[in-house]
């Protein structure tokens, strides 16, 4: 009976919900169930996950509308902004990035051009193709024209190689095919082939025997430096375009 008594002690003695505090593990001592072994106590460390960064940090709860579920941080600049819940889909999220992408891509050529094409003519970017002084070599039809052709070659090649990566570096998708390698995505993440074409100052990787070996640690800076300057030229473009329509530039917006 001492035995079993002693057993069932112990297991109370063990059992973190029902042993309680200091006084209760003295009265179980105290009960006349022997000399036990101490168990030496062990500590579990748990590393804190990092928060995830708002696009309203003072601002506490708000279910998703200010912390989505689907957004979860991996993507740079994720700060949880989708109020419209675009990016439920993870599919359809891959696409949206994809475009965030490219436009504040196109929108950086565009304000360096808009301010580079002013200071150097005069001309205001809205007039530039409209002025008898804007060296046109070419009609609006043909320019369109060859835009529209160019373009979309160029589009269409992105398109395939967003559903099927790495499709477009092969000989008969470039007219070039002896540069055909330098096409080829030495990353392997969507969007950031990098490679001797894509990156040839080396910013993001290096150059060993004529081989690209991308750096990710300072590829990762890159990503959230390049999605950050082109939301901000996103922004600026919209901004030209209200200006425009008064008439206004940004040069002269800024008094110069």
């Amino acid at each position: 009976m001492a035995t079993t008594s002693g057993a069932v002690l112990n297991g109370l003695g063990s059992s973190s919900f029902l042993r309680g505090g200091n006084r209760s593990q003295t009265l179980l001592s105290a009960a006349g169930v022997g000399a036990r072994a101490t168990v030496p106590k062990r500590f579990i460390v748990v590393a804190a996950a990092q928060p995830k960064k708002s696009w309203i940090p003072g601002v506490r709860g708000g279910g998703n509308f200010i912390d989505p579920e689907w957004l979860d941080g991996s993507l740079p600049g994720d700060y949880g902004f989708d109020p419209l819940g675009l990016g439920k889909d993870p599919a359809f999220l891959k696409w949206y990035r994809e475009a965030e992408l490219i436009h504040g891509r196109w929108a950086m050529a565009a304000v360096v051009g808009i301010f580079v094409g002013q200071a150097w003519s005069g001309i205001p970017w809205f007039e530039a193709g409209a002025d008898p002084g804007a060296i046109a070599p070419f009609s609006f039809g043909s320019l369109l024209g060859t835009q529209l052709i160019l373009m979309g070659w160029v589009e269409s090649k992105r398109w395939v190689d967003f559903f099927n990566p790495d499709s477009q570096s092969v000989e008969w998708a470039t007219p070039w095919s002896r540069t055909a390698e330098n096409f080829a995505n030495a990353t392997g993440e969507q969007g950031y082939p990098g490679g001797k074409f894509f990156d040839p100052l080396g910013l993001a990787g290096t150059l060993k025997d004529g081989v690209y070996i991308p750096d990710f640690e300072k590829l990762e800076r890159l990503k959230l430096a390049e999605i950050k300057h082109a939301r901000l030229a996103m922004v600026a473009m919209l901004i030209f375009y209200f200006e425009a329509g008064q008439g206004k530039t940004p040069l002269g917006a800024l008094g110069l």
